[in-house]
């Protein structure tokens, strides 16, 4: 519990601080992107209903989303199906690398030559302009990495898919799964109100520390995965938005603001775009890293019994 409040006082002194610079208060703005496509890993009953219930959440806002495809995920006849019915449905598809391994860990040619496996594999499901997103956001550890990639990207048409508002959504949905293997008989509405919580304290904060940092809000992306948590909650979680003020926006115009034109000047290079630039500027001395990880949100569950 420490750790959140200290975290919601953070949010709160940057909201504050955005008022003293004489920001412009308007209404948050939020797209919905989703990562991974891992419809294998979701557990029965729900994973032969999980994309339906994804898109049919979506479909109820009216709402288009980017989905970053990792193509091992999907890479059978099931699995395109999946994606194509995304594409049917007026999403985005983007490139989220073949074997979802990282930048540092493969090395700029094999990472590149995973890229580039995962864009034949998607084939014409890719559409222009096309986007790709890093794996777990870590786009380079040395200049070498992240210059060489950006200049792969420039070569093969492609935009960085950055996330402004990063999250830990993967961690909480693995320990529902883990739970439910477990404990079949488990009520897993319990992870409803932390889940929600979770994302919209990250989403304050991001918005607030944009505000300060370019003294205007954004069209923010929210990175969250194709996982048993969005399959149960991710209606729930719209609304809240809704709810709390924010406005719902299209991925594709939320990747029209100005500040996905941004490449920051940082070493490690990656996590959420607004976290990036905040490192870049200097001006924040107590940035955490990673930005969002699992040992963040591990008290708070473990505090829950969840």
């Amino acid at each position: 519990m420490l750790a959140k409040r200290i975290w919601n006082r953070r949010a709160f002194v940057l909201g504050a601080a955005s008022t003293l610079l004489g920001a412009t208060v308007e209404q948050p703005q939020v797209a919905i992107t989703i990562d991974d496509f891992g419809w294998q890993e979701i557990p029965e009953p729900w994973r032969a209903r999980a994309s339906d219930a994804l898109l049919g959440a979506l479909a109820e806002h009216k709402l288009l989303a980017a989905g970053f495809v990792a193509g091992k995920r999907v890479d059978s006849p099931e699995g395109l199906r999946i994606v194509r019915q995304w594409r049917d449905a007026g999403h985005s598809i983007g490139n989220h690398t073949y074997s979802h391994q990282g930048i540092d860990s493969l090395g700029l040619d094999a990472f590149e030559a995973d890229a580039l496996r995962n864009e034949r594999l998607l084939g014409p499901l890719l559409k222009s302009p096309k986007y790709f997103r890093f794996p777990m956001l870590k786009e380079g550890a040395t200049a070498e990495l992240r210059d060489g990639m950006r200049g792969f990207l420039k070569a093969h048409a492609y935009r960085n898919g950055a996330v402004t508002i990063d999250a830990s959504d993967w961690y909480y949905s693995a320990r529902l799964s883990d739970r439910l293997a477990r404990e079949p008989g488990f009520d897993w509405n319990r992870y409803r109100e932390p889940y929600l919580k979770h994302i919209l304290d990250r989403a304050r904060y991001y918005d607030g520390l944009a505000t300060v940092l370019l003294g205007r809000k954004i069209r923010h992306t929210l990175l969250i995965h194709f996982n048993l948590l969005n399959v149960l909650f991710l209606g729930d979680l719209l609304e809240r938005f809704q709810r709390t003020g924010w406005r719902l926006v299209d991925a594709p115009a939320a990747f029209t603001d100005p500040i996905f034109d941004r490449a920051p000047n940082t070493i490690p290079a990656g996590e959420s775009l607004v976290w990036a630039l905040a490192k870049e500027s200097g001006r924040f001395q107590k940035l955490r890293y990673p930005g969002e990880d699992d040992v963040y949100e591990k008290p708070i569950l473990d505090e829950l019994k969840l």
